[in-house]
């Protein structure tokens, strides 16, 4: 049940019925005192009970209260998250005369629950200024525009939401994702650097403004929200692999790979990202260590051959061959044709012929052409390649 749910029921359900607390013993209840006993059921977190208690009413009875009636039905059907039967039960409560704006707030939540968003919206509407006291009824009018895709309309919610109840954080930190969500990167950073600078962030609210500000290229100031965040959630991924991409977006390499390296000792998958990263910067033999280090074993000998080739180590990628076969990774026509470059780089032409046979891939097979142009021009004019 939502705390929005639970406050109301407090405040208008169970209103009116207090003098019925006193009375212990929920089974002396006479007929009369039946919905006053449900409203003390509710009240006490018992909608099963208060159901039961309700459907044993006569509803043919004279001078019965249909309303109210409905009413609680509705609260203890919602209290089940019988969210169906809630809105009929509070329609008829309406129908019967129910006039307290707030039902509609019960009626915006049971739609809003079963995804009825125009019906949520109308509801809301109908609760008149009621609406604005809660700041989670704001926050469903807000969430059901933008799902209705009414960008214009959530953000005026939200603008509304921030005005009412400048103490609570949850209206901006919701225009920074929309923002995001929107492609406004530079609004959604502008608005990030107001949120952290009033708020107690979570790592998401880091990963959100410091990507921001990385899309907007503020890279400096999504450099520096990063990297204080990592300090404090050094086991978090999604904020270690923004801050990583912040750096390759402004060409530091060397930068990225020490921040995935380093987050490796939380999570292994970032080893051989890191790796990766480490033989693109140029630092082969610091790629070729972690690789050591990468867990899976299909992803470790493909980085393994191509950090091999890098280093020109081709005795080294030909003896690679076995452990390929036995990883079933010679079905991988890359593979193939980096064996046969390596065995052609050191002359071993047979072998390298061995493999070009594999590769048909239109993309590698123009190279393949060529590798077996070059061996055929060695044997013809052995003094070139001497």
């Amino acid at each position: 049940m939502s705390a929005l749910l639970v406050l109301l029921m407090l405040g208008f359900a169970v209103a009116g019925f207090a003098k019925d607390s006193e009375k212990k013993d929920p089974d002396t209840f006479a007929v009369g005192d039946l919905m006053p006993l449900a409203a003390m059921l509710i009240k006490d977190g018992n909608p099963g009970r208060a159901v039961k208690t309700l459907q044993s009413i006569d509803l043919t009875q004279e001078d019965l209260d249909l309303a109210r009636y409905y009413t609680l039905l509705g609260m203890a059907q919602m209290g089940l998250n019988d969210l169906a039967s809630a809105k009929d039960s509070i329609g008829q409560a309406i129908a019967n005369g129910q006039s307290d704006p707030v039902i509609y707030v019960y009626l915006a939540q049971a739609h809003y629950g079963l995804k009825e968003y125009p019906e949520t919206l109308a509801a809301i509407d109908h609760a008149q200024a009621v609406y604005k006291t809660y700041p989670a009824l704001i926050e469903m009018k807000t969430h059901a525009h933008w799902l209705l895709k009414q960008y214009d309309q959530a953000w005026d919610a939200l603008t509304l939401g921030e005005s009412l109840f400048p103490d609570n954080d949850k209206f901006l930190q919701r225009r920074v994702f929309y923002a995001m969500d929107l492609g406004l990167y530079r609004n959604a950073a502008e608005l990030g650097r107001r949120y952290l600078a009033k708020s107690a962030a979570k790592p998401e609210d880091f990963v959100t403004i410091g990507n921001a500000l990385r899309l907007s290229r503020q890279f400096d100031e999504a450099t520096n929200i990063l990297e204080a965040a990592r300090l404090n959630y050094p086991e978090h991924v999604t904020l270690a692999k923004v801050l990583a991409h912040t750096y390759l977006d402004q060409g530091m390499t060397n930068a990225a790979a020490a921040i995935l390296e380093q987050a490796s000792r939380y999570n292994a998958e970032f080893i051989s990202e890191a790796a990766e990263l480490y033989k693109r910067a140029g630092r082969l033999y610091r790629a070729l260590e972690l690789n050591a280090q990468v867990p899976d074993q299909t992803i470790k000998l493909k980085q393994r051959l191509a950090i091999l080739l890098g280093l020109k180590r081709y005795e080294m990628v030909i003896n690679m061959e076995a452990t390929l076969y036995r990883a079933h990774l010679l079905g991988d026509q890359n593979i193939r044709y980096a064996l046969a470059y390596a065995a052609y780089s050191i002359g071993e032409f047979e072998q390298a012929k061995k493999h070009l046979r594999f590769v048909k891939e239109p993309g590698l097979f123009k190279q393949a052409m060529e590798l077996q142009r070059l061996m055929q021009e060695c044997a013809d004019e052995k003094w070139k390649c001497a």
